[in-house]
This record gives structure tokens, C-alpha cells and sequence, in this order.
């Protein structure tokens, strides 16, 4: 018996289904057709091409979900590039967010402890305060999943980790007693707002400033390396006077540090002043607490700065000062990265090759820049997400909305992807091998650049036309050592001295202080 299959073709008009005679378009209806079934066309809407794909191998919302690994995670951080940024997971992560909470919450109620004027929570013995220290400072991963499965039930991640250390205070019987100013007066965004401080505070020490440093350090050397080493300038794309790669190293370096030095000055904010700033729950129960100073001290005991003027939330001001600022040394690495790929381009630095690398699929002798290209690539990413946060995290509505929650949840993203383009950077940078040759033999291929020296002495002796006489003799025409000194010894009206160290100069030596430059970086990054 013959069978009919009906088949979608949502893309095509009903006039071209009504020939099932017609070629059918795919290798699959063709061996159906083999077999006998005759196929019939019918329109669908276009979302039901995500159900027919299902035959070609394509998963849909029904499939079995798969255990998150490298090969599964959604997202290349967590995925391809987890083990780069492995130092940021106990940082950036919901872990890292439980942990920060928990620290805020324990330190709030040891310092309601230490206040005379709450009475109600003497001051903690040994062993109460050893238990709030061990859960401040190591809080587990087991302790976290506790918390998230609690929040399961509470749909409130603030309240789960009260509810959890709540249990954990139970165990003590001084903690006992004061188990209900857990969390006294506060609003979330007291404990969120200071935790996602210190994450920035912990993710700037251990990973962000060092990894900053390590770049800033490989171009420094870089510069010293080939401060005399002379090279020709390109402005506008066009040849131009010459300079040393070793000065042009020392540009980069000097500008991405002063960028990390204001990424490092950036002060950390932080607010303890209840839902709306104002410390009402708090002298609804405590009228003779100076609870403002109190704030001051609790903030500041943490290392950050207290913020005075809050609404519900600390507005996130100093988040996108310290992410401006983080932008900007990734744009100026972009801007080195690029300079690299070009230099690489016209052979004045050359590759070391890995044993088991391969450079291209079809082409066995290519030798890819693709550690800048990477940087790049994660540089673009990150500021699109740094960008955003500066962006967005400053704006809320009256006196809360909750937009800056879930954005607040990808202060890690930028961050990563930034590390991971330092990375990639160093790596490239660990693979240059300069080409003095080739270096070289641009510079000598190019003495026009030496109608600006030439030009310059002139008009200090007064020389008439000097601009106008070098462009005839220059622009257009094809210049070289002999012609450009046959131009310098016909030049009447300059000492005959000037007329020596004219001829002399080659655009090898014609590089000003270059060099100078290039060997000073360290004592100019010094006194930033």
C-alpha cells in the first residue's frame, strides 16, 4: 500500500505545492520518494520549522536537558574559556554572591553587638564570635546550596540566606537568644550593595589589577628591548618620520597605566541605611542611636566607603566611574592589539612557532596573529558589557526599581572577558620575534621622510621656499639616498657644516629622542 506524507513548506506560495510530482529539495524526501511514499506540501507558520527539525538532528524545548560541563555551558566564560578565568568563579559567581551576603549579615550583627545603645545584643563571647567569623570568612559551597535550597521555597534570595543562618545561630546559645536581629532593620540592598562591593574589592586585587599589571609589564620590557631600534613611522597609512619600536612600546605602556591607576583609585561605595535611606526601622526602634555614624563605621570597617546620600539602593555611581575606567585601558589595548596585528602584517615582527599548532585549515605555512585577533575579539565583548552597566546601573526610578538586580548578576561577564583578553595579549607578545632586517630595509626604502629635516634647516637659514622646493622634489617622484643627497649638496644659502649633518642623516638617524623616550618608561610609569 502506497503511504502519504504530508510535508511543511512554509516558504513556498500554495501554487508550488500543488505538484507533487515536482523534485522534492532534500536528500530525505528523495529517499522517501525511492521508497514509494508520495509527498504532499502544506503551509505552515515558520515557528513549526523548529518541530520539523527535529529530523535533521536539530534539539528542541522537549529534548532531555544535559549536565552543564565545558562542552554544554552556554556561555564561552563558563564553557571554552573556563579554565582562563577559573580565579573569577569564587568571585563572580552566585557562590561568590552567597558568600559576600553572608559575610555582610554576620558582620552586621557583631556590630550591633559592640552598641551600647542596643542592649538587646550584649557583646558575644568567644565561641558566638568564632561561629560568626567561621561563617563570615568559610562560608562553604555546601553551605550555598542550603541557601539555594531554601530560596526554592522563600522564591527571595536575601531571605534564604537569613533563614539559613538563622538555623546555624541556633547552635549557639548566645546566638540563640538574638537570633531575630538577623538582618536587623535592614532591606536587601543593605546586604546586596555592600556584598557586590566587595566582589569588586576581591575581583580587582586578585585578578583585575594583576592581570593589568602583567601587561602593562610585557610592553614596558618591550620598549626597553627596542628602544633603539629605528622604525618608520606610518601616519594616515603613509610613510612618515621615523621613529623606534622601543618608543612607540613605551606609548602604549604609559597609557594603559595611567588608566589602571584610576581603575585602582576608584573609591568602593557602600550604604547601611535601610529601605529608603533614611534609617527609619532603625529609630523606630532605637530613637537614640546615632544610626548614620553607625553606618559610617560599619561600611568603612569593611574597607569601603560609605556613601551618605542613598535612596533604597547605593546608586551604583562609583560602578560605572570603575568600569569607565576599565573600558578605557581595554581601548587602548585594542588600540596596541591592532598595532601588533599590523606590525606583524608587514613582517617587522615574526611568530615562534608551537610544536602541533596549526595556523590555518588549508594553508600549512600560515602562522595566524590569533592571540591578538582573540584579544580583540574579548576586548569588543567586554566593553559592550562594561559599556551597559556604566550605562544603565546610575538610572532607577524614584526610589528603587529592579532593573539593576539581574544586570548586577553580570558584573563578572565584563570582568572576564577582560582578563581573558590580557591573557591573550601576553601570549601574543610572548611569541614576537622581531625582524631587524626587514625593519631596516623599510627605512632604507624610504628617504623622502628626510625632505622634513631638510626643509626645516632651511627655513632656519632663510632659504626661500624651502616647504615648496622639497614638495616638488619629493611628492610623486621616487626618492633614494643618491638623489635626496644630490637635492642637499645643490642647496645654496646654509652653512656648510648644516649642509654636512644633512648629508649624514639617513632616516635610520633621523629619530629625535626616540630612543630616549623608550629607555625612560620605567622612571615616567614611577612617577604616575
Amino acid at each position: 500500500m502506497q503511504a502519504t506524507i504530508t510535508i511543511a513548506d512554509g516558504a513556498r506560495p500554495a501554487a508550488a505545492c500543488r505538484r507533487p510530482q515536482q523534485a522534492p529539495r532534500s536528500l530525505q524526501q528523495q529517499q522517501l520518494v525511492q521508497r514509494g511514499v508520495v509527498l504532499r506540501c502544506r503551509a505552515v507558520a515558520p515557528a513549526q520549522h523548529a518541530q520539523d527539525a527535529v529530523g535533521n538532528g536539530v534539539q528542541t524545548a522537549a529534548a532531555s536537558p544535559i549536565e552543564l560541563s565545558e562542552l554544554t555551558a552556554v556561555g564561552p566564560l563558563d564553557g571554552r574559556y573556563a579554565g582562563k578565568v577559573e580565579g573569577l568563579r569564587r568571585t563572580f559567581s552566585e557562590y561568590g554572591l552567597i558568600r559576600f551576603r553572608v559575610l555582610v549579615e554576620c558582620r552586621w550583627l557583631q556590630k550591633l553587638s559592640e552598641l551600647e545603645g542596643v542592649s538587646e545584643v550584649p557583646a558575644f563571647g568567644p565561641a558566638a564570635t568564632a561561629l560568626l567569623d567561621q561563617l563570615a570568612v568559610g562560608f562553604s559551597l555546601s553551605d550555598a546550596l542550603a541557601v539555594k535550597g531554601v530560596e526554592r521555597t522563600t522564591n527571595h534570595d536575601v531571605k534564604a540566606i537569613e533563614y539559613v543562618l538563622k538555623d546555624k545561630f541556633m547552635a549557639d546559645p548566645e546566638l540563640a537568644k538574638v537570633v531575630e536581629f538577623t538582618h536587623f532593620a535592614c532591606t536587601s540592598e543593605d546586604i546586596n550593595n555592600l556584598s557586590h562591593a566587595l566582589m569588586l574589592a576581591e575581583a580587582l586585587q586578585t585578578e583585575l589589577l594583576p592581570a593589568m599589571d602583567r601587561v602593562i609589564e610585557a610592553i614596558t620590557k618591550l620598549a626597553e628591548e627596542y628602544a633603539d631600534v629605528a622604525m618608520l613611522s606610518r601616519t594616515h597609512g603613509q610613510t612618515a618620520s621615523p621613529t623606534t619600536m622601543g618608543k612607540e612600546m613605551a606609548i602604549a605602556a604609559y597609557r594603559l597605566a595611567r588608566q589602571r591607576k584610576q581603575v585602582a583609585g576608584v573609591p568602593l561605595y557602600g550604604k547601611m541605611a535601610g529601605a529608603v535611606g533614611n534609617y527609619n526601622a532603625h529609630m523606630s526602634a532605637y530613637p537614640g542611636v546615632d544610626w548614620q555614624q553607625v553606618a559610617e563605621e560599619f561600611v568603612t570597617s569593611l574597607g569601603l566607603s560609605w556613601n551618605p546620600y542613598v535612596t533604597q539602593i547605593e546608586p551604583h555611581d562609583y560602578i560605572a566611574e570603575l568600569f569607565d575606567g576599565v573600558s578605557r585601558f581595554n581601548s587602548i589595548l585594542l588600540d596596541f592589539d591592532r598595532d601588533m596585528w599590523s606590525y606583524i602584517s608587514l613582517g617587522y615582527f615574526k611568530q615562534r612557532t608551537i610544536a602541533g599548532e596549526v595556523g590555518s585549515s588549508t594553508m600549512p605555512h600560515k602562522v595566524n596573529p590569533i592571540d591578538f585577533e582573540n584579544s580583540e575579539g574579548n576586548l569588543g565583548i567586554a566593553n559592550a558589557t562594561l559599556g551597559h552597566l556604566a550605562a544603565k546601573l546610575p538610572i532607577s526610578r524614584w526610589q528603587r526599581d529592579l532593573t539593576d538586580s539581574t544586570v548586577l548578576r553580570n558584573l563578572g561577564v565584563g570582568v572576564g572577558h577582560s582578563t581573558l583578553a590580557y591573557q591573550s595579549t601576553l601570549r601574543g607578545i610572548s611569541k614576537l620575534q622581531l625582524d631587524g632586517e626587514r625593519v631596516a630595509a623599510d627605512l632604507d626604502s624610504s628617504w623622502e621622510v628626510l625632505a622634513e629635516p631638510i626643509q626645516t634647516v632651511m627655513r632656519r637659514y632663510a632659504v626661500d621656499e624651502p616647504y615648496e622646493k622639497l614638495k616638488a622634489f619629493t611628492r610623486g617622484q621616487a626618492v633614494n639616498q643618491a638623489s635626496m643627497q644630490e637635492f642637499v649638496s645643490g642647496i645654496d644659502g646654509i652653512p656648510e657644516d648644516a649642509k654636512a649633518a644633512l648629508l649624514e642623516l639617513t632616516p635610520a638617524t633621523y629619530i629625535g629622542n626616540a630612543a630616549q623616550q623608550a629607555r625612560d618608561i620605567r622612571t615616567r610609569l614611577a612617577a604616575l
